[in-house]
């Protein structure tokens, strides 16, 4: 692990926070938000269900499934601009 600055480290931990609770709000409003508003478009039957809270289902799966992708892609570049990424503590 590199040796950080105090400054370094909580500025560190701030960006890795913020990106941390930015994506939970995105993971909240697209596990709860959307599917509190699905019985309003209730106008067509999907196998008995609403065809609504099967596309917010599925859209919500897409969108953690990208989610995930893009946090770590995200994080990774936080790691990189302080240099504590994995790539800079490899074994030469």
């Amino acid at each position: 692990m590199a040796q950080l600055s105090a400054v370094d480290r909580a500025e560190h931990w701030r960006r890795t926070r913020n990106l941390m609770i930015g994506h939970l709000v995105v993971w909240f409003i697209f596990s709860f938000g959307v599917h509190m508003f699905a019985d309003q478009l209730y106008y067509v039957n999907f196998f008995g269900w609403p065809l609504s809270y099967y596309l917010a289902a599925q859209g919500s799966l897409i969108v953690f499934v990208v989610q995930l992708f893009l946090f770590n892609r995200q994080q990774n570049a936080i790691d990189v601009q302080f240099g504590v990424d994995e790539a800079s503590h490899a074994i030469k």
